[in-house]
Parts: C-alpha cells; structure tokens; sequence
C-alpha cells in the first residue's frame, strides 16, 4: 500500500514537473489568460446592494401557544393552517408579491437619482438607458434586435392589461433579477435587496419597495373594512337625513296644531313623534355600526418596525476584478495543463512524422 502510494505521489509530482518545465507555454498561457480576465473584469460593469429589513405585525395570537406550535411543526414539513385563517396573503407569500407582474410594473415609474446625476427621472429610463452592457453581450443583443418583428410599442399595454411589450416584459424579468424579498421563518424578519449599477438608485427603490409592501399589505388587509366603512357611511348619511326630514314634519306639525285639542290630532302628533324617533333610533344605530366599521380599519391595520432603513452601500457586492483575473489565470494554467499532459507529445510526434 504504501509503495503504490508513494509511487502515485511521483507521479503526481512529475505531472506537476512537466507542466512547470514547459515555460513557454505556460508564460505564453498565464499572460494570454490574464490579458482576457483584465478585458473581461474591465468590461463587466459593478453592481451594488441596498438592503432593507423590517418585521411585520404578526397576526392575533402573536407569539401565543398556537402560534409557536404551528412554527415548530412547519420546521417538520406539517402546516396547521393557522395562518391562512387569518390572512391569505402571509409573509411567506410576499416574494411571491414581489415577483407578480401588477407589483413590478408599478415600479417602472419611481422617481430616482443616481451618485453622479442629481436630475430626477424614472426607474425605467435608468433601466433602459443608463446601463453598463459588456461587450460579448452586444452580438445578442444585435441579434435580437434583427429577429425582432413588430411588436406592441412601449405603453400600448395600458390599454389592454393582457398585453405586454416586449421590451417592457423584458424589463419586468430585469427587475425580478435585481430585487429579492426573504423573509426568515424563525423571527418573520423582512429582507428587501435591490441590486443596481448605481449604488444610490439601488437605496431609493429598497426603500420604495419595503414602503410599497407596506402599503400593499395594508390595503389588501383593511380592503373589507374599508368597504364596511364606506357601506356604513352612506347608510348613516341616507338615516340622517330621513330623521332630520321626519324632524321637520314633527316640528312644522305640531306648531302648526298647538292650540287644536282633539283628540285624532294629538294622535297624529304621536304618530309622527314616534315615527321621528324610530328614524333617530336608526341613525345612531348606524351611525354606531360606521365608528364600529372605522375603529376596524385601524385594528386591522399592520405594523412594521423598520429594523434597517436601506442606506448608499459603498462597496461593490459583484465580483472583484482582481478575483476575476485570478479565476482566468487558473483556468488558463488548467489549460495549459491539459494541452502538456495530453496532447503536446502527440503534436509533436505528428509534425515529426510530417517532416520525415
């Protein structure tokens, strides 16, 4: 065992040998692979990551018993269900909020800044004009550009929901690539990343993203409520006026009659004060069910603690360009291996034979 050991070992040993021997070729490789890592790393843009974290409101029962049972049994792959009863949208489902078309489309229209440019304009037009592309990309992009026939024009889509433009449906895909929402099962821990060239357009659409999350939970959340609300108002507004009309009745009645004593009149009088008093009974029922409906609305509204607020990062999260020509140069000596090992005895035995 051990002199076959020993004996792979000077094999491998004079593997390595032969490859480090052969300096011309292994020159002519690390300097031709270092020359392409240097033209890739200068060409392939930066790219920076803003981070926002927050944590939701959890639902009733908050950190109660049931609550930590159903945690605990999802670790094993068994779901109680407890979460869908109180809300169809949780926050395991908001990744998937943030990929849905309707989501990312409003984003297209965010007012954002660059680092080197104070102007205001779109989220859009950073996307569609101000990005870096490396070269070897171009031929695709030609390409695309060659085979694409006549589309829908960039805004047509509004007019019918069901159709995207091209290039509009191309950025959508964009936009689900730079953005991530995770959310950590264990302490329901929001994290929103958004990845640009720019690292100040990456802050400004992480902040807008965790506040339009916000705003989009809560609207989905208080919808009911506030259809409630708006039912119940109306219903106080036409019960009020009925009571205010049955008042005047009353009131025109009673002071026209004041001297009258008969008896059918002072029955008419009662008839229309308890008519004016079923109408108030009404309105104040209503108008109990509208603060109800209100009172509601806030209870149903989430909270968000903000955690981290998305700041300028200033280091680059792409890879860095020395790493880069260092993973060029070692697959050029991985090459220059393989071309050594297996097949530079056979090219030259080739070219001797041509030569005899």
């Amino acid at each position: 065992m051990e002199i076959k050991q020993s004996t792979k070992e000077i094999d491998v040993i004079a593997l390595i040998l032969k490859v480090l021997g052969n300096k011309t070729s292994l020159k002519i490789s690390v300097v031709a692979s270092a020359i392409i890592g240097i033209i890739v790393a200068l060409n392939t843009p930066k790219s920076y990551q803003a981070n926002a974290m927050l944590a939701p409101e959890l639902a009733s029962g908050g950190l109660g018993l049931s609550g930590n049972i159903a945690d605990m049994a999802s670790n094993f792959g068994i779901e109680l269900g407890n979460k869908a009863a109180m809300d169809a949208i949780y926050p395991e489902l908001y990744p998937d909020v943030f990929a849905s078309t309707d989501f990312v489309l409003r984003l297209f229209d965010i007012p954002i800044r660059s680092k080197d440019n104070e102007q205001v304009r779109t989220y859009r037009t950073h996307l569609m004009t101000e990005q870096k592309i490396p070269f070897w990309n171009y031929p695709k992009i030609w390409l695309s550009r060659l085979l694409t026939k006549k589309t829908v024009a960039s805004g047509q889509g509004k007019n019918d929901p069901f159709v995207l433009s091209k290039a509009d449906y191309a950025l959508c895909d964009n936009i689900r690539n730079s953005t991530l929402c995770s959310i950590d099962k264990k302490t329901s821990v929001i994290t929103i990343s958004v990845t640009d060239q720019d690292p100040l357009v990456a802050a400004i659409v992480a902040d807008t993203l965790q506040s339009r999350l916000q705003d989009y939970i809560t609207n989905y959340r208080t919808k009911k409520a506030r259809t409630d609300y708006q039912y119940y108002k109306r219903l106080t507004y036409q019960a009020k006026t009925e009571y205010q009309k049955a008042q005047r009745l009353y009131a025109s009645y009673a002071d026209t009659n004041t001297d009258v004593q008969l008896q059918s009149f002072r029955s008419k009088i009662d008839e229309k004060e308890n008519e004016m008093q079923l109408k108030y009974n009404i309105y104040t029922q209503a108008a109990a069910q509208m603060h109800q409906a209100l009172a509601k609305i806030q209870e149903r509204t989430p909270a968000f603690t903000m955690i981290q607020k998305p700041v300028m990062p200033y280091k680059a999260s792409s890879t860095p360009r020395f790493l880069i020509v260092l993973i060029f140069i070692i697959i050029g000596i991985g090459f220059d291996a393989i071309w050594v090992l297996g097949f530079s005895d056979w090219w030259k035995n080739k070219r001797k034979k041509n030569q005899a």
